[in-house]
């Protein structure tokens, strides 16, 4: 009977196109959760933007890609979020300048104090290097979305504090997990402690702490600027930040919607800029209204302060760690200081 299929083979050939069907079906519906953690706190610009970036790319995704949020730290410190997304427990973490060199060290050629006086400097070099951080980053095993910051970094302290010397009769929180970071720090003299960020508020109540270098919407949002109420006014340097996702989580996205979903984070983290940008003053004019005292500075001051940031130079991280990259850094800011006739080499 040539030609002829039997009912009994038909049907099965029948049953077995529609399990293959069924099966491609549940994988295309498959919902592809991507878990990314923060320290920033629930109801922060910075929460709200990680809220507006779930919402985009569950549009752009028809709902297969979803965006986890933990925010607050409930998943612990930056460094404790990078192990985790290193033991595959996570797959993106909207990070801070103080986790980022965990990353690689050579994002804290950006994170030089006091190198930086303006955001525009900031903008001018980091634009330039930007590539060459990713490619190390990638490297890593981790891919940049978008780089963003945090604010400018100041002191918050439990007394007044106006100099170096008046620092260092201050106990002062660093973050952990970073022991080039300390030894600097020790070499200005400065008592640190190590502590997470998440343990700062606490530790400033109870007094094993008196001192923090923070933005100053972050010590508006969790007020430690209460507790810890005299701000120095020195820019001391910018808080980088950026949010990295797992090589292996990106690649577990639909390739045909990488793009678009990488042009909406890129979106969300340029306006973020710009609102964190705009807060930062308003936020200084809050605390002040609630009590917060502002040190200034004269010219003596800061010349105390530039001689002990010059005398450590030699002892910076990234000098020991990526000479080239610094000196590049260094390079694209003279650039810069010298105007928009300047050529880019």
């Amino acid at each position: 009977m040539h030609g002829f299929v039997s009912f009994p083979l038909l049907l099965r050939l029948l049953v077995a196109l529609l399990l293959t069907a069924s099966v491609g079906t549940a994988e295309t519906r498959e919902s592809i959760v991507i878990k990314t953690g923060t320290i920033a706190p629930e109801g922060s610009v910075w929460h709200d933007a990680l809220l507006e970036i779930r919402q985009r790319w569950a549009q752009i995704s028809q709902g297969r890609v979803e965006l986890r949020i933990y925010a607050g730290g409930v998943l612990g410190d930056e460094t404790e979020m990078i192990r985790k997304v290193q033991r595959q427990g996570l797959d993106a973490i909207a990070i801070s300048g103080s986790g980022l060199p965990r990353v690689d060290e050579s994002v804290s050629c950006l994170n030089i104090p006091m190198l930086f006086e303006t955001y525009d400097e900031l903008d001018y070099v980091r634009d330039r290097i930007a590539s060459r951080l990713e490619r190390r980053i990638e490297q890593r095993g981790f891919r940049v979305l978008t780089w963003g910051e945090a604010g400018w970094l100041y002191f918050f302290t439990k007394r007044p504090v106006r100099t170096p010397a008046d620092l260092r009769q201050l106990r002062l929180w660093i973050s952990p997990g970073f022991p080039e970071h300390e030894r600097i720090f020790k070499g200005f003299g400065f008592q640190v402690v190590p502590l997470p960020a998440t343990d700062m508020l606490t530790s400033l109540q109870t007094g094993l702490i008196e001192a923090v270098d923070v933005p100053p919407l972050f010590a508006l949002i969790d007020r430690s600027y209460q507790i810890a109420n005299h701000m120095t006014d020195l820019r001391w340097a910018p808080l980088n930040a950026a949010m990295v996702i797992s090589n292996r989580s990106w690649e577990r996205i639909p390739e045909q919607i990488r793009d678009p979903l990488l042009a909406v984070v890129r979106e969300i983290g340029g306006k973020l800029r710009q609102t964190i940008r705009s807060a930062e003053s308003d936020a200084i004019r809050e605390m002040i209204s609630r009590g917060l005292n502002v040190v200034q500075l004269d010219g003596a001051d800061l010349n105390a302060w530039r001689s002990e940031v010059n005398a450590a130079y030699d002892r910076l991280p990234c000098r020991q760690s990526q000479p080239e990259l610094l000196q590049e850094v260094l390079r694209l800011h003279e650039e810069y200081s010298r105007g928009p006739g300047a050529s880019i080499r």
